[in-house]
């Protein structure tokens, strides 16, 4: 399965052409750098968690003709990683990619024709041990006193369309700055990249700011963002007109939707564009586990959008609004928990950026090999993890010299 994989991935973008293109600031480097960079896509696809747990796969005979030489060790690849002089190859090498998948019908939007990008932080590292030139620094309160805590904090951009959740790029947070500046300067890199391929701009609440919707806006897309903060004059002033308005009612996935839609807000005098005020009331009923009894949940959700209504219904725009989520569900917590994203190969930022790349350019290409390579009858036997297990499965069970490489 892993070779197949890699036959797929050969096809859709040139490993080796873009493996190859990867530099480090060694001057004299004994060990090629292509030879660590295939090493680490092959250890991120086959989810092993470590280099060092790459490295008791040296005895494959997987290694030599994939690496074209000997599998180097845990402490070269680590080392190696740390001194990557520029990753735009692997940058690159996700565009390729989304291209062709584009060409072949794989990204297609939604039923409201709306092409999502959703944007969000994410900490993948906290220690009071170790810091590096890249660390953030933040004060703990603790019973033994003040302790300094060093974390690494990056954003992620994933495109969302129907069934599909591609990794686009990720930005480091930089010492001395927020969140949204480090947002911003990923969503210019990425809109620059891929001009075409998105229509809407999601984030939560820290995003509602008047100022993120002029930079966006100002690049031809529209923003949504939550609106949850009861101090904003906006959500006073949309409260104040809700209670003389007939909401629209419709049901969708056995979950009853009561939204009140508004546009044409000028609240935020230093925003360039109107605002809209969409809220959605939402009641479903579930059986809870403990006694098989139904009962009844609410939520009330309010989104705040530069999207007009001839371009987004209402129903359109809870449907954006919800679908911001999928960052979390099936990014975040699909790296977390399967692919061990917060787990940190090497302590150096540049290391982290690097090997964070690969991990996204890693999914995008299992979820493609999957989805796209495998046929529907072993997609219906056995799901992602057990395809996952395969795939490590194989990588221990090469003899030596039993390897073709693509």
């Amino acid at each position: 399965m892993l070779r197949r994989m890699l036959v797929y991935g050969q096809k859709l973008l040139d490993l080796r052409r873009m493996t190859g293109q990867l530099q480090d600031a060694r001057l004299e480097p004994r060990i090629p750098t292509q030879r660590i960079a295939r090493g680490g896509l092959v250890m991120l696809l086959s989810r092993l968690g470590s280099f060092n747990a790459l490295a008791q796969t040296r005895a494959s005979g997987f290694w030599q003709k994939w690496l074209e030489g000997r599998m180097p060790s845990a402490d070269t690849m680590g080392r190696v990683c740390q001194g990557i002089t520029d990753v735009s190859p692997v940058r690159s090498g996700i565009k390729e990619m989304y291209c062709r998948l584009k060409r072949l019908k794989a990204l297609e939007p939604p039923g409201h024709g709306l092409m999502l990008a959703v944007f969000d932080g994410h900490e993948m590292h906290a220690t009071q041990r170790q810091c590096c030139q890249g660390c953030l620094k933040r004060t703990l309160k603790t019973r033994h006193g003040e302790r300094v805590e060093y974390y690494h904090r990056l954003v992620t951009m994933v495109l969302v369309g129907r069934n599909v959740c591609y990794e686009l790029d990720a930005e480091p947070v930089q010492a001395g700055e927020d969140e949204v500046a480090a947002a911003l300067r990923l969503f210019d890199r990425v809109v620059q990249a891929y001009p075409r391929a998105f229509d809407v701009v999601a984030g939560d609440g820290l995003y509602a700011r008047a100022d993120v919707l002029n930079h966006i806006k100002s690049r031809g897309k529209d923003v949504i963002a939550v609106l949850k903060d009861e101090q904003r004059i906006l959500l006073q002033d949309a409260q104040s007109l809700w209670p003389g308005m007939s909401p629209t009612v419709y049901e969708s996935n056995s979950v009853r939707h009561e939204c009140w839609d508004l546009e044409g807000f000028k609240t935020w005098p230093q925003c360039h564009h109107p605002i809209r005020v969409v809220r959605s009331q939402e009641t479903r009923t579930i059986k809870r586990q403990l006694d098989k009894q139904p009962q009844t949940q609410q939520a009330d959700w309010v989104w705040v959008t530069t999207l007009s209504r001839m371009r987004a219904s209402t129903k359109a725009m809870v449907q954006l609004g919800h679908a911001r989520w999928t960052i979390e569900n099936q990014s975040y917590n699909e790296l977390v928990n399967r692919w061990a994203a917060n787990h940190v190969y090497r302590h150096h930022p540049v290391a982290i950026l690097f090997l964070w790349l690969m991990l996204q350019l890693a999914v995008n290409l299992f979820a493609a090999f999957y989805r796209r390579n495998l046929k529907p009858a072993i997609r219906k036997r056995y799901d992602t993890l057990q395809i996952a297990q395969f795939i490590k499965a194989e990588l221990y069970g090469f003899p030596p010299g039993d390897y073709h490489p693509p």
